[in-house]
């Protein structure tokens, strides 16, 4: 299985997503300050975690919510009102 995840800085009032196969080792990273991409924002809180059958899939879904550049949609998923499967899925 492959993880979509959410993670939300309080520092800088932002979200980011990635994926991974491991999300327990991830987020550690993250908060260990060994990602470039999100090591002003430490620490980070796992808001949401997908699961999808491939890594292909989790790849869509973060692609498709990094090219929505909305707070709102993030939020959404994190709520439950937007599923991303179903959208992955073309549903």
């Amino acid at each position: 299985m492959h993880y979509l995840y959410i993670l939300y800085s309080k520092k800088l009032d932002q979200y980011y997503s990635g994926h991974s196969k491991n999300v327990d080792n991830r987020l550690q990273k993250h908060n260990g300050g060994m990602s470039r991409a999100t090591h002003r924002g430490v620490p980070w809180e796992l808001k949401r975690v997908v699961e999808f059958p491939t890594k292909r899939q989790a790849i869509q879904a973060e692609n498709w919510i990094k090219k929505m550049k909305s707070r709102i949609v993030i939020e959404k998923i994190i709520s439950g009102d937007i599923d991303l499967e179903e959208i992955i899925n073309g549903g």
